[in-house]
């Protein structure tokens, strides 16, 4: 099938799913009972709640999935981040290089895909959700904003052609929060239908203010697209992380490709590197310990080959 048919497939279907979705509750897994959806796992049953998800807009798509990880898995993955956080990047508009700007000051580390059970149990849970396949997803980025630390407006969606070549386009994103925050640190549409229709107390910092915001709340996921239905970007996904005012944030972000992430049709442009992490995770040791996707197979094409020194 097509591509593109398939993306807008996927995606009507997903919006018709969610316009009947109720306010989310506080329910325990047990109490769900013929609400849940329980998707086969390798060890215990996924289990994928409907009715915990509430549609905050449509323009830009826009969904939030109450409880979405539990408190184990949310102190799970920023354990897994502990040691190994570096300075946030982001990419070069022209080049597709990572590069540092003051506009994004936080910092971050990526987890493989299906490291362990419990990030392989999240990500398909995300696919479950999203109906997007698990291969069009990146790896797990983890986040962690101290005081004062932002990430100001932008779009997930690639203005370079370097990055585009990875599986296309960033369709959506599903941003999971691992921490509550004290004040400020709220995700921010500047654009969206609903910027001035928000009902705002104090507790708002002066940046959530400036458009639609979802407050932090650990456990809580937020999913929203940059792309619509057929297929152009939309530019009301514009969005930010407020500044932190009091505590520190923590959160987790998935981003998902039109295409397949993990076994891309690559051009043939001699030695070099599909993702901008590649140099780090050579130095970790990931060409000897995941050696099919940083070098390849007989198969699919390797990430990550020119750091990795295979050609």
């Amino acid at each position: 099938m097509d591509s593109r048919w398939f993306l807008t497939f996927s995606l009507c279907f997903l919006f018709v799913f969610t316009a009947f979705a109720r306010l989310p509750q506080s329910l325990t897994h047990n109490e769900l009972g013929g609400s849940a959806l329980r998707l086969k796992g390798n060890s215990s049953p996924l289990i994928f709640d409907p009715t915990r998800v509430t549609q905050l807009s449509w323009q830009p798509r826009a969904l939030l999935y109450k409880g979405f990880l539990s408190d184990k898995e949310c102190d799970h993955l920023i354990n897994l981040s502990k040691g190994r956080l570096e300075r946030s990047m982001v990419a070069d508009n022209k080049s597709g290089k990572r590069i540092s700007s003051k506009v994004r000051t936080s910092s971050g580390t990526f987890v493989l895909k299906g490291q362990d059970e419990i990030i392989a149990a999240i990500e398909a849970r995300i696919a479950a959700w999203t109906f997007l396949p698990i291969e069009n997803g990146e790896p797990i980025q983890i986040l962690h904003y101290e005081n004062g630390e932002k990430y100001e407006p932008h779009f997930d969606f690639f203005v370079d052609e370097v990055n585009k070549e990875l599986g296309g386009h960033r369709v959506a994103t599903v941003l999971m929060y691992l921490s509550n925050v004290e004040k400020g640190g709220e995700t921010v549409f500047p654009h969206s239908e609903f910027k001035e229709s928000q009902e705002k107390d104090d507790s708002w910092s002066d940046c959530a203010r400036m458009g639609y915001a979802v407050k932090p709340e650990k456990g809580d996921a937020l999913l929203f697209f940059s792309l619509n239905v057929d297929g152009t970007t939309n530019p009301r996904s514009m969005h930010g992380s407020c500044p932190v005012i009091e505590g520190e944030k923590w959160s987790a972000t998935k981003w998902i490709h039109v295409r397949s992430f993990d076994n891309p049709i690559l051009p043939n442009k001699g030695c070099m590197d599909f993702n901008q992490n590649c140099p780090l995770w050579a130095e970790n040791g990931e060409c000897k310990n995941n050696p099919r996707y940083m070098l390849g197979s007989e198969t699919s094409s390797g990430y990550c080959r020119k750091s990795c020194q295979a050609c």
